[in-house]
């Protein structure tokens, strides 16, 4: 056979799709980011609207949290996905700022387009991008404001909180900026570097409203005790047991001949003082509270009352891992008495009723214990969607605190910082030879996103907030940005709206590394789907022998 002059069609097997050059390659994916960015754009800023996302499994989400509704979306198409996964990079890094990689990335795009259409290559847009955001990092760090001089107070991270959580709750970020501060600062150890985020729960519990909104410095758990123990305190020692407190039961099945009503007795009784010995043993070494993964028998609860202990099961071995992470357990596998290391220490534990569900609380002071403690937030709310997007602004303000642990730097927010950083770096486009200028200019351009975006959903005309933002930080106010309150704007800083250093850092490298790999793609091989069963005939009818022909 001769394969000479073989073109793609014969080199590939049947079914495989083909897309290339400017118009059908480049243009397709420019086309396709813009609509993913144009999608998650109008949940930007403290005016963002929702969006109602259901997803494969039929579950309703209600939020405008540009995670969770690309993570539901399930995006497909093989450019938007680089898009979407520049977005999860962030989200792993900062813990926030993916509706900003995703606007910056899509507006990289569609600013690329335009030179496109002027006739410049996509190498010399690529090159020019790639300028602008070595220029872009540079910029940034001469527009760090005061930062976070100590993480111990609960003033200064609040206030450092209060914009990333508005973004979430507008106007409610006063109320819940304090207690997700105090939580993080309660589960700080003495090393920052340590701070960890699973330290922080939430508990979410129906009913009430936003402003019933508490922090329980310690673990709480939604669940009640078995038998009438409900209150422990003073000094409380914990025994946590990852088995069941019941009579032993052999591996092998055997039998037992009784002949007579006392050797029925005598069997009962050595079982019953087993049992007793166990859980009397496990009372003399000063444990006052018995947490259990699996169960209770009849008979290990009844001495377990005589004793004045409290009993807890705790089936979810999640929930039983953190519980021995807060109160610095040791979760056994046997049935007997702890040593000191492995119990457990708490100053009290008790049971509390928020509305009409009981919750075990574990009380820890911070003072008490040289490790980081475990705080949890108790957020209240009308519907599930109102209480998971109220966890979800905690998380938020929680990842903010992270990455104050790693970078105390702070920027001004409100679409001030986005604006000075585009003036700049027009600047040095103008001042940069060749044509990479044009592609640098459209780049400093695209960052006016953030402030175009925040005054649309305020209402304003997005154009006249720009220029007047614009001749504000030519007459050196560069700290001036967008108020969703007033359209002449306002001092960000002097309002509180600031943003980690970190956040914007990051968001402007994937953003424009997801956009320069994208803009390098000339090409989109689809190789043929895997095999399967033949999809079912639409002009079907409903029963099976319908296609059937009739002879």
């Amino acid at each position: 056979m001769n394969f000479s002059r073989a073109g793609l069609s014969e080199l590939l097997k049947d079914g495989t799709k083909h897309i290339s050059g400017v118009d059908q390659a480049v243009l397709r994916n420019i086309e396709a980011t813009v609509q993913l960015s144009t999608l998650t754009r109008t949940s930007m800023g403290p005016n963002g609207m929702n969006k109602i996302v259901i997803n494969h499994l039929e579950k309703l989400f209600v939020t405008h949290d540009a995670a969770t509704i690309l993570k539901e979306l399930e995006v497909i198409h093989p450019a938007a996905k680089i898009a979407v996964l520049a977005a999860q990079a962030q989200e792993v890094e900062c813990g926030d700022g993916t509706n900003f990689v995703v606007c910056l990335c899509g507006e990289l795009m569609q600013r690329a387009e335009d030179l496109l259409r002027m006739g410049l290559h996509t190498s010399d847009i690529i090159e020019g991008y790639k300028k602008g955001v070595e220029k872009a990092s540079e910029i940034m760090e001469s527009l760090v404001i005061k930062p976070v001089s100590n993480l111990r107070d609960e003033k200064e991270v609040s206030g450092a909180m209060k914009s990333a959580l508005s973004a979430k709750l507008y106007g409610y970020e006063d109320i819940i900026s304090p207690v997700v501060a105090r939580a993080c600062i309660n589960a700080c150890p003495k090393n920052f570097k340590n701070f960890n985020v699973d330290n922080i729960r939430v508990l979410k519990i129906n009913g009430g409203a936003i402003h019933d909104i508490h922090l329980i410095e310690g673990f709480a758990i939604e669940r009640d005790t078995h038998g009438t123990v409900k209150h422990v305190k003073d000094g409380v020692k914990v025994a946590v047991f990852g088995c069941n407190l019941d009579t032993a039961s052999t591996e092998t099945k055997h039998s037992v001949v009784i002949k007579s009503a006392s050797d029925l007795l005598s069997y009962s009784n050595s079982e019953e003082e087993s049992i007793e010995r166990e859980i009397k043993s496990i009372a003399d070494s000063g444990v006052k509270v018995v947490v259990s993964s699996g169960g209770f028998g009849e008979m290990a609860l009844h001495f377990i009352e005589r004793c004045g202990m409290m009993a807890i099961k705790v089936a979810s071995k999640f929930q039983l891992r953190r519980l021995c992470q807060a109160i610095g357990a040791t979760a056994l596998v046997r049935v007997g008495p702890p040593t000191a290391d492995e119990m457990g220490n708490c100053d009290s534990v008790h049971v509390e009723e928020i509305g009409d569900t009981k919750v075990i609380v574990f009380r820890q002071d911070p003072k008490n214990v040289d490790r980081a403690g475990l705080s949890t937030i108790v957020a209240r709310g009308a519907t599930q969607n109102v209480l998971d997007e109220i966890e979800r602004a905690i998380d938020d303000g929680v990842n903010v605190y992270k990455q104050l642990t790693k970078d105390q730097r702070l920027v001004a927010g409100a679409g001030a910082f986005e604006i000075e950083l585009a003036r700049q770096l027009t600047s040095f486009a103008e001042e940069t030879p060749g044509i990479e200028q044009y592609a640098i200019k459209k780049y400093a351009e695209s960052f006016h996103v953030v402030p175009r975006t925040i005054a649309e959903s305020a209402g304003y005309s997005a154009t006249d907030i720009i220029s007047k933002l614009n001749a504000a930080h030519e007459g050196g106010k560069v700290n001036f940005g967008v108020s969703v309150e007033d359209k002449d704007g306002m001092d960000a800083v002097e309002e509180s709206i600031v943003d980690p250093f970190t956040t914007k850092y990051w968001a402007a490298k994937f953003a424009t590394d997801a956009a320069v790999t994208i803009l390098s793609v000339d090409q989109i091989i689809m190789a043929r789907p895997a095999g399967g069963p033949k999809p079912r005939n639409p002009n079907a009818g409903n029963n099976w022998d319908d296609t059937d022909e009739h002879v």
